[in-house]
């Protein structure tokens, strides 16, 4: 007989040994399908490898799709430590970025340091205000956050265009005819460019380091604080929570504030280190936020290990780039990055339970099945003669 049971305290090898294994199983996968489909797998790994990391210009390229994916990343883990289901990181990177290209154009004729904290605190209470929306819904109406935080994506992406090119809002550039005929928004000045650290193979802008300074930031509040402790609580058992006094309802709230916060400093990332203009179109067809749920599932939701997870990530779009053309397919690289994680969410099952093979027992039941039966009482007795 089969039976599968919640491990109560997984061995450390098991945590360490499983995700590797996945990925050296969504790696052989992925070489199968490119071998059916026409492409030798070892040239193709070579090419990925070659674009994402040892080609010129190959290892900025990563940092660039990688650093929005850590804040959105960040964003899904946090919330999704406490089962508090954050899909709304896409639309609050929106928020995000709206915020701090508004703070960033007010404050053009200030020195940059000023500019690159008003463009923050900027960016985080925009998607702090909009993450907050399905928090409240959610812990004071009941309302299914899924929902809500999906919705709002929406809403947000139209919230973008229509400051652009719908409107002759504070965002949009009405300088010139060309402007009114083509909307476009309003470039920041030079001061609002967020700086970028030159090595000797890439850059890594500045983003990417504020984002590995969330990430620590979120472990040391999850794993040494006092909030920690009660998020893990809630997340684990709401009725415990609610039987020990935790405050559940501004716990969902914070958490998500937190979260939506997390989101927005990422828009702000998109905004002060590349675009350094509000772009809704690209914005939208990037699809950070979505990906970074993905970023999430794969850390197994710890803060640190998004940074791994979605450096790799960008390594894979980076490559996948560079390999799209006429005999391979853009859907292609897609379907490698459902194999990745459909691989790595099947072995987190064998961190979260085991399996373990019992026999049947058949035919009279043992002493020890005796001793669990309890003893008729003598009224019983009486009463059956």
């Amino acid at each position: 007989m089969i039976r599968v049971e919640r491990w109560l305290d997984a061995p450390r090898w098991l945590r360490a040994g499983v995700p590797v294994i996945s990925l050296l199983l969504a790696g052989v996968i992925t070489g199968l399908v490119l071998a059916v489909t026409g492409h030798d797998p070892f040239a193709t790994y070579g090419q990925m490898y070659d674009a994402a990391f040892t080609a010129r210009g190959g290892m900025a390229s990563t940092f660039v799709y990688a650093t929005p994916l850590i804040f959105t990343g960040l964003c899904a883990a946090f919330a999704f430590r406490m089962r508090a289901w954050n899909i709304g990181g896409e639309g609050q990177l929106y928020l995000g970025a709206i915020g701090a290209s508004g703070v960033g154009l007010a404050l053009g004729g200030l020195p940059a340091p000023l500019i690159f904290l008003g463009m923050v605190i900027g960016g985080m209470v925009a998607g702090m205000v909009w993450a907050a929306i399905p928090g409240i819904l959610r812990a004071y109406g009941r309302t299914n956050e899924i929902l809500t935080s999906l919705m709002l994506n929406y809403v947000a992406g139209l919230l973008m265009y229509y400051l652009i090119y719908d409107s002759s809002s504070y965002w949009r550039d009405l300088t010139s005819a060309r402007a009114r005929v083509f909307p476009l928004g309003k470039y920041l000045t030079s001061a609002a460019s967020w700086p970028a650290f030159n090595l000797d193979t890439a850059t890594i802008p500045f983003g990417f380091l504020v984002g590995m300074l969330a990430a620590g930031f979120l472990w040391t509040l999850i794993r040494t604080t006092g909030f920690g402790f009660e998020m893990r609580v809630v997340g684990d058992s709401p009725a415990a929570a609610d039987y020990a006094g935790i405050r559940t309802k501004r716990r969902i709230l914070t958490v998500m504030a937190i979260s939506g916060a997390i989101a927005g400093l990422g828009g702000a990332s998109q905004i002060g280190d590349f675009g350094h203009v509000l772009d809704p179109r690209g914005l939208q067809q990037a699809g950070y936020g979505y990906t970074g749920i993905v970023v999430a599932a794969l850390s197994l939701y710890e803060p640190l290990a998004v940074i791994l997870v979605a450096f790799l990530l960008g390594a894979l779009t980076n490559a996948g780039f560079s390999l799209q053309g006429p005999t391979f397919p853009p859907g292609l690289v897609g379907v490698m990055e459902g194999i990745i994680l459909f691989c790595v969410l099947g072995g987190e099952l064998l961190v979260r339970y085991r399996i373990r093979l019992a026999r049947r027992s058949t035919g009279s039941p043992t002493p020890a099945d005796s001793a669990l039966v309890p003893s008729p009482s003598p009224r019983a007795a009486e009463a059956e003669r």
